[in-house]
């Protein structure tokens, strides 16, 4: 397994509750670019429209080697799971404060897969907790890194 990007924002941004796998359905220039690592999952964010999902502003960067056969960067991609996952993430969607976001972009086997997950907002002060939290274990790491030797 390749992994070609990450969504390092989302743990900081929400609570991550239920992860899930995803196909996504690509042209021919767009694979090419994934296994280049040319691809931004950073902003991207995942809807539910007639009962399909699709994943809106991810950015596959153009193949070199495309020319006018190349795809729009940013243009909105489907995504393959089946019916039964994508009614229980609708159900869970439709209650307050839940969405659906992109983690982890990579190749398993040949075919590019999404990492998505159901995940609630942080407040504020949820996120200033967090820093707080990691602060403090780097500051515990470092005293024993220190003391041992």
């Amino acid at each position: 397994m390749k992994i070609v990007a990450t969504n390092r924002k989302a743990t900081h941004d929400y609570f991550i509750e239920h992860k899930y796998e995803a196909g996504i359905q690509l042209l021919g220039t767009e694979i090419k670019s994934i296994r280049q690592s040319k691809a931004n999952i950073n902003d991207a964010f995942i809807q539910i429209k007639n009962g399909e999902l699709f994943v809106i502003n991810m950015h596959i960067s153009h193949y070199e080697y495309g020319n006018q056969f190349n795809h729009d960067e940013s243009r909105t991609r489907k995504l393959l799971m089946h019916k039964k996952e994508i009614l229980k993430l609708e159900a869970k969607i439709k209650e307050d404060g839940y969405a659906l976001i992109p983690l982890k972009l990579y190749i398993e086997k040949g075919l590019a897969k999404l990492e998505i997950a159901i995940a609630k907002g942080k407040k504020t002060y949820d996120k200033r907790e967090a820093l707080k939290e990691k602060d403090q274990q780097m500051r515990i790491k470092k005293v024993l890194k220190e003391t041992n030797r």
